[in-house]
């Protein structure tokens, strides 16, 4: 199993109208494509949340062949709708895990 994460830190203006986003609209079109087995969020602790929280969003892939699917076909018209939606209010990394145990 392989885990796509994306990071991202918000700001406090957009948090709770970004967090609905994602549950209702964003994860559901990702898990759409078929390449992702499941999404999920979870908010980082014990992190500096005076410009806005931190959240990581991890999708399941049961295979890298799956993510490089993403990448390829999916990903840039993704982070092209969030960048377009949020602007500046947002800044994200990117990271892929593999599941050991």
């Amino acid at each position: 199993m392989f885990i796509y994460n994306v990071t991202t830190q918000i700001t406090w203006k957009i948090a709770e109208e970004w967090l609905k986003w994602m549950k209702d609209e964003h994860i559901p079109e990702i898990t759409a494509t078929g390449c992702f087995e499941s999404g999920r969020i979870l908010r980082l602790l014990e992190v500096d949340e005076t410009e806005g929280p931190t959240y990581a969003v991890q999708y399941a892939a049961a295979s890298k062949a799956d993510y490089n699917r993403y990448i390829s076909l999916y990903a840039g018209e993704m982070r092209k709708k969030a960048l377009d939606k949020w602007g500046d209010q947002s800044i994200a990394f990117r990271s892929l895990m593999e599941l050991v145990h």
